[in-house]
């Protein structure tokens, strides 16, 4: 068996659209300027596609020193890719409370001009220290994702579910950072520690998957899909899983075409 890694898939605004790579950095907190920035309501607390399902449509891109975000109907908002602290600020992901920098009027009115409700943007440093479950991944950190640095998935496991669905979906609905080939479907569920291109990583626990796996990425409409058939065969508890939530132990640089080791 011969695994592989074939797709990069990096989300710099927690739960904006991603953007695909050939390869990419590994830093402390996962991919590099993965879900650094986030949308936070007037409360603080985040916002992502589970009640804004079109936040699918916002399209953020890097250059050399610049994100660029980009949505229907409105122009281009540019923001420094390492913006200064000048303005310090506590949101709410989840559990956790996070030190953020907040940044600007600019930023605050694009996106609530986009979604309509009273919202900023928010940016996570390189020295914020947010934790991952403890009962999962001790001693871990991790950025703005909802718990873990990486998500995996293998193809096989997205062709497997796809022929028990009325239509095949894209792997976009699962928003996956890793997508591994070469294995049997689900095969990623009984790995403990791999290494990829040389990086070990470790899978830590199933993701449990929400309504936003039923969100079309490219119209934001929803359906009951995947949701109903997985509950038919992937339930645990009273949740459904699609994928492996993954920790790193060191940091470096993934490329597609890297060879993937179970260790």
């Amino acid at each position: 068996m011969t695994l592989q890694l074939t797709a990069l898939n990096i989300y710099p605004i927690k739960s904006a659209a991603g953007i695909a790579a050939n390869e990419w950095d590994v830093d402390g907190l996962g991919l590099r300027f993965d879900r650094r920035w986030m949308v936070v309501d007037s409360t603080g607390v985040f916002l992502t596609q589970r009640v804004h399902p079109r936040m699918a449509f916002i399209i953020p891109s890097i250059t050399r020193n610049t994100l660029s975000v980009e949505a229907p109907g409105m122009s281009t908002l540019e923001l420094p890719l390492e913006p200064s602290k000048a303005v310090s600020t506590k949101v709410t992901i989840w559990r956790d409370s996070c030190a953020v920098t907040w940044l600007g009027e600019k930023a605050a009115d694009w996106f609530t001009d986009y979604l309509g409700v009273a919202c900023s943007l928010v940016h996570m440093a390189d020295d914020v220290i947010r934790p991952t479950n403890p009962d999962f991944a001790p001693g871990g950190r991790v950025s703005f994702a909802d718990g873990y640095p990486f998500l995996l998935i293998s193809e096989e496991s997205l062709l497997d579910l796809n022929d028990r669905l009325p239509e095949p979906l894209p792997m976009n609905r699962f928003r996956p950072n890793l997508v591994v080939a070469g294995g049997a479907p689900y095969a990623e569920d009984d790995w403990s520690r791999i290494s990829i291109g040389g990086l070990a990583l470790r899978v830590v626990k199933p993701c449990f998957r929400c309504i936003i796996t039923t969100t079309d990425q490219l119209t934001a409409r929803r359906t009951k899909e995947p949701l109903r058939t997985l509950a038919t065969y992937r339930r645990m508890g009273g949740e459904v899983m699609f994928g492996q939530n993954v920790v790193h132990e060191g940091t470096g640089r993934l490329t597609v075409g890297d060879t993937v080791s179970l260790l």
